[in-house]
């Protein structure tokens, strides 16, 4: 296969041939940049123009509106192109009400965006389950529309998604602790539709292109931020990434058949606990986090048994890391070198060397494993 067809993540994408969506998040946003035009101009862009993260810059048309005095409401419905997401065609609504100057941007949950009520996750307790990337894009473009035309930016954002609560129970915001209703998700605004053959075809043509460029030492991502991060780590090149989202399986099984002398895992610390734990496919409706199994590899790395039970029963995998770092547990670096081990053994002695990175949501590298296969004999 030629290199010239191109690889990475926008080539694995297009060659699936799935149509992408938007995230609530970016839903959400065009959805404030309206009512707040809106609030400064008296009329609805329509449609509405956003940026996203990545620099691209979606069109959204408004399926609701309203306007009276210091507060306007837009509201988008979601498109999750041929992803098979519960939020699909729900209607996203933003409020956006004038606030004192100096107040900056608040932001609040209305009906159907729930509310955070347990520690584990990037927000605290009390917030609404509007996610740091979503708040940023909002803040943001709050900024933009504020400069357009005069504001002074000091804003209360409420986000609601109509019958919210009811879609969440399909979700596992409810067993996270996040109650009544969704949350507001997304990093790059973009929904990448997951077929399972079609995504895991994507893959295979990952290798290949890699392969055919010459590439030897690829990376199997399970999202962009990860994608960023082991780009800063090892400096490797577009078509030497592969976009393998949940699909760990693919990536080893296909590489078992077709090796390159290095591969590196790099995923969220929760994610590639479910590869250390035994699990190829790691989205959430297909394998969960095992604490109980974070908790025996914490008791390897010298946790005592008060920490472990903590670690046995918190309530997300972020939550167990943390109560480890605050022990000086290495429990990314364990969970890491687990997760290789996994993977050595899909391989079954392929000529590959084999690493693993664990971030956080952030990017930020929470553990390492050292390389194992070959090269690492070698050196």
């Amino acid at each position: 296969m030629s290199s010239e067809t191109g690889g990475g993540r926008s080539a694995q994408l297009k060659h699936t041939g799935l149509r992408p969506g938007w995230t609530t998040g970016a839903c959400a946003t065009a959805a404030t940049t309206a009512a707040y035009t809106a609030l400064l101009t008296g009329e609805f862009p329509d449609p509405v123009t956003i940026t996203l993260p990545k620099g691209q810059m979606p069109a959204f048309a408004l399926a609701a509106e309203s306007l009276s005095g210091d507060e306007a409401m837009a509201g988008i419905v979601k498109d999750a192109g041929d992803d098979p997401d519960v939020t699909h065609g729900a209607l996203i609504r933003a409020t956006v009400r004038v606030l004192p100057p100096g107040s900056g941007v608040v932001f609040r949950a209305g009906p159907g965006v729930g509310t955070v009520t347990r520690p584990g996750l990037p927000l605290d307790v009390g917030e609404p389950a509007v996610n740091p990337v979503p708040r940023q894009m909002m803040r943001d473009h709050i900024a933009l529309v504020a400069g357009r035309h005069g504001g002074t930016g000091d804003v209360e954002i409420t986000v609601s998604v109509d019958h919210g609560e009811e879609i969440a129970r399909s979700t596992w915001n409810p067993r996270l602790g996040i109650l009544g209703g969704l949350s507001i998700l997304g990093t790059t605004g973009i929904v990448v539709p997951y077929s399972c053959s079609a995504w895991i075809d994507s893959i295979r043509r990952g290798v290949d292109v890699a392969r055919a460029a010459g590439r030897t030492h690829v990376a199997g991502c399970t999202g962009s931020t990860s994608e960023k991060t082991v780009v800063s780590v090892y400096g490797l090149p577009e078509d030497a990434l592969l976009d393998m989202g949940d699909f760990a399986g693919a990536v080893l099984k296909y590489v078992r058949r077709h090796p390159v002398d290095r591969l590196t895992i790099c995923g969220g610390f929760a994610k590639l606990s479910k590869l250390a734990a035994g699990h190829l496919d790691l989205h959430s409706a297909r394998s969960q986090v095992d604490k109980p199994f974070l908790a025996d590899l914490a008791r390897r790395g010298g946790a005592d048994e008060s920490l472990a039970s903590e670690i046995a029963v918190a309530n997300t995998g972020l939550a167990a890391l943390q109560l480890c770092r605050s022990a000086d547990v290495p429990l990314g670096d364990l969970v890491a070198a687990a997760a290789r081990d996994q993977a050595m053994g899909v391989l079954r002695g392929a000529p590959v060397t084999v690493d693993v990175i664990c971030i956080d949501r952030a990017g930020t590298v929470v553990g390492r494993s050292a390389p194992a296969g070959p090269l690492a004999e070698l050196g």
